[in-house]
């Protein structure tokens, strides 16, 4: 079947731009409150307070820089105030979502800490609870949970929480990609003992970049917005008794950021729309979207595929590079992301898990079976031990699930997706 290539490219996720961000730019331009402090910052932390349902927020530069603040919070409530360069974990191990992107983990390393990865399920594409508790078997000490709530679907948080509780630790919620959703009535970002949001290019609101800290404990807040501005004390010149950052949201930032947010949910009512057709039009099809249980709502923010095991035509990933042989009546995600390119549309692979890194390869990673690093050729029971993220990431992409794309360019999309199964 021939294809007609979109004349304008039809993107993974852009920002949805609305035009009253422009005046609170304007707004920050005239009064001169290019920086750190102005109303633009006070008003998105107000925001993101009313709306997400948390008490006290702190507008940041980046998710990142709130995840990193979440762990540096965590290891001094467990282990103590650090030495300086010392690291607020001090080599303590913390549990960790496998299948996400590599800035969930990277703070726990600028806190000299090790990550644990723990596999995924396949309900939700989150951390496996099983999985969890089978980590704390092994690791009985550890005190600290990293959970990402992936391409905006809630993990299975209440079970996650009751893991946590049993062994006496901590939970940081990563819901850099999850803004808007829920879980059994609940916005995420309101989950954890220490909750962090993105506001990145591509998120469902977007600053072009920033992030926030979320709690419900005055003191955690008053700690985090000392430490983002580079932990100065109050006194007539620059005192320093501690470690800080240059880690606060700018006021011109801000005010995108505050034009974008009232439009949250019509973001993630388009978001959802494009899910809903993509579902439709791939009925018949050897797929299946991204899932999410009946207890949660997602905010739909990228739509995702994973093709059948029978329908998986041979393919092999090195590092870098991806080969795949073409099969009638089957495919695999290296072919669909190579077609949808060369019609000038962006598909992304899964995230590739954390343990498959380079960077991570010799840390641990727990499955619901035990070490996963032990059990890769395995067999229990007479059955393969599983690695579900590698599964997850060797069948499954992301679609073009931009809130601009029209209907057609997305019935073209499906059109070009079930070209490749031919």
């Amino acid at each position: 079947m021939k294809f007609e290539k979109f004349k304008n490219k039809i993107w993974l996720a852009t920002p949805t731009m609305h035009g009253d961000e422009l005046e609170y730019i304007k707004q920050a331009y005239e009064t001169n409150w290019m920086s750190t402090v102005g109303e633009n910052i006070n008003e998105v932390e107000k925001q993101i307070s009313n709306l997400v349902g948390r008490k006290y927020c702190v507008a940041l530069s980046s998710g990142t820089a709130a995840l990193h603040l979440c762990v540096k919070l965590a290891g001094e409530r467990l282990y103590g105030m650090p030495k300086p360069n010392e690291g607020a974990l001090k080599g303590h191990k913390v549990f960790c979502s496998d299948m996400t992107f590599d800035a969930t983990v990277n703070p726990i390393a600028y806190e000299n800490g090790e990550a644990v990865f723990i596999d995924t399920e396949y309900d939700t594409w989150n951390m496996d609870p099983e999985a969890l508790e089978k980590a704390f078997e092994v690791y009985p000490d550890v005190r600290l949970v990293m959970l990402v709530h992936l391409y905006g679907t809630p993990a299975k948080t209440d079970e996650i929480r009751a893991v946590c509780k049993k062994h006496n630790a901590l939970l940081i919620e990563d819901a850099a990609e999850s803004l808007g959703a829920l879980y059994k009535g609940r916005e995420t970002g309101t989950l954890g003992d220490y909750s962090a949001i993105s506001f990145n290019g591509n998120k469902i609101i977007t600053g072009s970049s920033g992030g926030m800290f979320l709690t419900d404990s005055r003191e955690d807040a008053e700690k985090v917005r000392k430490w983002s501005t580079q932990s100065r004390e109050n006194a007539p010149w620059y005192q320093h008794e501690e470690i800080g950052y240059n880690y606060r949201m700018s006021n011109v930032i801000a005010g995108v950021v505050r034009g974008q947010t009232p439009y949250l949910k019509e973001h993630i009512k388009g978001k959802k729309a494009i899910y809903e057709r993509y579902l439709e039009g791939f009925k018949g099809l050897p797929v299946k979207m991204n899932p999410y249980s009946d207890e949660s709502e997602p905010n739909f923010w990228l739509s995702c595929i994973i093709i059948n095991p029978e329908a998986m035509c041979a393919q092999l990933r090195s590092d870098n590079e991806a080969l795949y042989i073409k099969e009638k009546g089957k495919s695999c995600p290296t072919e669909i992301l190579e077609t949808l390119a060369k019609y000038n549309a962006e598909g992304r692979p899964i995230w590739k898990p954390m343990h498959m890194q380079p960077v991570y390869r010799l840390n641990p990673f727990i499955t619901k079976d035990g070490n996963g690093r032990a059990l890769s050729n395995a067999y229990i029971s007479g059955k393969k031990a599983q690695d579900v993220g590698a599964d997850i990431f060797s069948r499954g992409l992301c679609l073009p699930s931009d809130n601009k794309m029209t209907e057609e360019e997305q019935t073209a999309v499906i059109e070009i997706v079930k070209s490749c199964f031919e």
